[in-house]
């Protein structure tokens, strides 16, 4: 059908905190260091697990269940440091230890199984396929955690470039103001969102080519991409 929008196997969301810190966020660097020492050590193993996963894709045309999970685990506790902190300033309740799924956390991420993958595409998506939407990404994010695909590829995960500035606008409108302004946060979102899809695609996690789409908001777009339908209008009674 046409206008309707598909939803993108990656899915992120993020839930706006209300009575945010003015000022926490002026020391959220330094509360999120054990956070990056251990991301550190998670995102070698995501290079050793996604160069493990590229083999076993070109032989069998399926990602080994287990290292999937744990790449998504990965992923998972890489966007809920970087909610809580430069990525996003959503919240200012401290992100669990773990790569599990967090459900009473305002940051999720969940990435769809694929249960076949192509053999093909493995061998070119990660860098020739890809490479527009790394030119957009760069524009949006830096090199905070990095990680390499199957075939030695850089990638990285940040909060620097436009993602950074508009987060820092963000820090300045809370310390002043003490409000974060929502369409500013829903745009923000969505910039984190594109960022993460391409990263779930050039990691080898998925044959869906990531939309040349900003998703803004902190809930991903509906499946019929229509946020607010209009319910019918009754038919009038028949006498």
């Amino acid at each position: 059908m046409e206008g309707t929008t598909t939803q993108y196997p990656l899915r992120l969301t993020g839930e706006l905190s209300t009575g945010l810190s003015r000022g926490l966020w002026l020391i959220k660097w330094l509360l999120v260091i054990p956070h990056i020492i251990v991301l550190v050590f998670l995102w070698i193993a995501f290079l050793v697990v996604s160069i493990i996963a590229f083999f076993a894709i070109l032989i069998t045309g399926r990602y080994p269940r287990a290292l999937f999970d744990f790449n998504v685990g990965v992923l998972r506790w890489s966007w809920r440091v970087g909610f809580y902190s430069y990525s996003a300033l959503g919240t200012d309740r401290y992100p669990p230890f773990t790569l599990g799924d967090a459900s009473d956390y305002p940051a999720r991420l969940e990435v769809e199984y694929p249960e076949s993958l192509s053999r093909g595409l493995v061998l070119v998506k990660w860098w020739l396929l890809a490479l527009p939407q790394y030119l957009i990404v760069a524009v949006f994010a830096t090199s905070t955690w990095a990680a390499s695909t199957g075939s030695g590829s850089r990638w990285a995960l940040g909060s620097g470039g436009l993602i950074g500035l508009l987060v820092l606008f963000a820090g300045i409108m809370l310390l002043f103001t003490d409000r974060y302004p929502k369409s500013l946060y829903d745009f923000v979102l969505g910039l984190n969102r594109w960022v993460f899809r391409v990263a779930a695609y050039a990691t080898l996690m998925t044959d869906s080519y990531p939309p040349f789409r900003l998703d803004m908001g902190g809930d991903e777009p509906p499946m019929d991409g229509s946020p607010n339908p209009v319910p019918a209008t009754p038919a009038p009674a028949t006498l």
